[in-house]
């Protein structure tokens, strides 16, 4: 049963209630990361007045006060119209609840404590379970969000060719707020998660979360990663090209999914998607390593797919509604595909051949992949390169990290974010640039670049113009109404937990009413709102990607 409004005013207003007696930052004027710091970590909270006033910290389990001060004046961001101070709470590394007081404003609660961060990671990535297609959600696995299977795909067809028989290609990652799968979307977000598992393996091997596979012998991650591999490999066809996604022709309504059942089509071949295929499979061999010859076979006929059909631009059908992820400049997935590949058949004369032509560093997005090249040339590819070239590309991507931490140290609320940055899904940006920032810290050591990638964390986390937390379920202000259909459809009050919202930008392409017109302040906590407050794989994988890294690392 769908909750009605009613019902929805009454939840808004208990966990409003209930917010007033947990322990993170709730003024409407002091933004503070909501889930809590580590020890050692820089811990600013942005203050809504311009003016130095003086702040307490006390320490709630003896009355102690540790730190007192002023706050110091830090400017105005343009982009959420408002003029700021901060109160620097970094000398509280004793771990225990504290809290905040300043002069002109309600007191607020933040905590220290030696894992902040750790179920946060374990419901962002559980996020990926829940949003399985063609499985049916035990309740010992999914709680009380637990439901019936959807979508098992087993008999789709091919749009345009209505004598080709009816195949399977279940499995999969329902992509977002919605009920169809993009091959495109499907490959940052797997290449993220892969990419985590790389550079965390330790971590991942003893890490659980309660899936169906986590009595099994392998990574609860990988399983997860194979339910979406699984789906892909059945989106190659037999000359090797990749049918650019499986989706409805128009989207569903608001219903769970075992009642959305209308036809189910793999739509035209695309460049992109062979060339997105060719990439996550040639990572996949390198972490798979029973699957390595299949999944290196696959991208090799993928490949040569996307050579012979350099540019074949996909755009929706005239009978398809459905997200088009469309994309006309391909250069860069052509380059991220036979960078993996060359990585994976320890090709050290294709990849010299390759970065000679790279182009600068960039945050990655599903449209723009270069950022994913540097990546895996950093990571995986140090021994196959010359010391002069290998040189060069760690130059390219600690200017982008030098970069980054000048925005943060230019900007009000002391993160690395600009105007650009406020489109469709703006919070992936933030989170993609912390992956960044995490990976040039990993090679660097230089702190600075840690600081900017939890700086980026305290932004999702509550240190934004908005007051948000924008992960379901954790923080006192989280959002309620994700635009996700089992969220949406299935009556209970709180929506799927570890969804990262997209966040604010002024595009308004939802048609919503907004309160700001301005980029860091135009969000909605409405189901209505898809332009900033829907949820998708690729937004969480950098998240969780970010998470594990820190962790790992405290």
């Amino acid at each position: 049963m769908k909750i009605t409004q009613k019902q929805r005013l009454t939840c808004l207003l208990a966990f409003a209630l209930s917010s007033l007696s947990m322990t993170a930052a709730s003024a409407d004027n002091v933004y503070l990361n909501q889930w809590g710091f580590t020890p050692k970590q820089n811990k600013l909270a942005v203050i809504a007045n311009a003016s130095p006033s003086p702040f307490t910290v006390t320490r709630l389990n003896d009355g102690a006060q540790p730190l007192s001060g002023n706050t110091q004046p830090s400017g105005t961001w343009d982009d959420a119209g408002m003029r700021v101070s901060l109160a620097d709470l970094s000398a509280i590394t004793t771990p225990g609840e504290y809290r905040l007081s300043v002069d002109g404003t309600e007191p607020v609660i933040f905590t220290v404590k030696s894992d902040p961060y750790g179920a946060l990671h374990d419901a962002a990535i559980k996020a990926y379970y829940y949003n399985r297609a063609g499985m049916a959600l035990d309740q010992a696995f999914a709680g009380k969000w637990h439901r019936a299977a959807g979508h098992p795909d087993m008999q789709t067809l091919i749009l345009g060719e209505p004598d080709a028989a009816p195949t399977d290609r279940s499995k999969g990652w329902y992509d977002a707020g919605d009920y169809n799968k993009y091959i495109v979307n499907s490959g940052i977000s797997t290449y993220t998660l892969l990419r985590a598992y790389l550079d965390n393996t330790e971590f991942y091997n003893s890490r659980h979360w309660n899936i169906p596979e986590s009595t099994n012998e392998r990574a609860d991650l990988l399983d997860e990663i194979l339910w979406n591999l699984d789906w892909m490999i059945t989106m190659q066809d037999s000359d090797g090209g990749v049918f650019h996604k499986l989706t409805t022709l128009n989207f569903s309504g608001p219903v769970m999914p075992e009642a959305a059942t209308a036809t189910r089509y793999a739509t035209a071949k695309s460049t992109a998607a062979a060339l997105n295929f060719a990439a996550v499979m040639s990572v996949a061999a390198r972490v798979f390593d029973e699957r390595r010859d299949d999944y290196l076979s696959r991208a090799d006929r993928a490949l040569a797919w996307a050579k012979a059909n350099p540019a074949r631009y996909y755009t929706n059908e005239d009978n398809v509604k459905t997200g088009q992820y469309g994309d006309n400049v391909l250069s860069d997935e052509h380059t991220w595909a036979a960078i993996e590949y060359a990585i994976s058949r320890q090709d050290a004369d294709r990849l010299a051949e390759l970065t000679s032509s790279l182009s600068g560093v960039s945050t990655p997005s599903w449209a723009n992949v270069t950022g994913l090249s540097y990546l895996s040339l950093l990571r995986d590819a140090k021994a196959l390169l010359t010391d002069s070239d290998y040189k060069a590309i760690s130059s390219r991507f600690t200017r982008f990290a030098d970069q980054q931490v000048a925005i943060m140290e230019a900007n009000a609320f002391r993160v690395p974010a600009v105007t650009k940055d406020f489109v469709w899904g703006s919070n992936a940006v933030m989170m993609n640039k912390a992956m960044l920032l995490e990976n040039a810290f990993a090679l660097t050591g230089k702190q600075a670049y840690r600081t900017a990638a939890l700086a980026l964390l305290d932004y999702v986390g509550g240190r934004n113009p908005t007051g948000y937390s924008f992960v379901t379920g954790f923080g006192v202000n989280s959002p309620r109404f994700i635009h996700h259909r089992p969220s949406e459809a299935d009556g209970i009050a709180d929506p799927v937990p570890g969804w990262l919202a997209g966040g604010p930008q002024n595009g308004h392409q939802d048609g919503c009413q907004y309160s700001s017109d301005l980029p860091a302040t135009s969000y909605l906590d409405d189901w209505c709102s898809y332009s900033t407050n829907e949820i998708t794989i690729n937004w969480n994988a950098p998240l969780v990607y970010v998470l594990a890294s820190v962790i790992s690392d405290n």
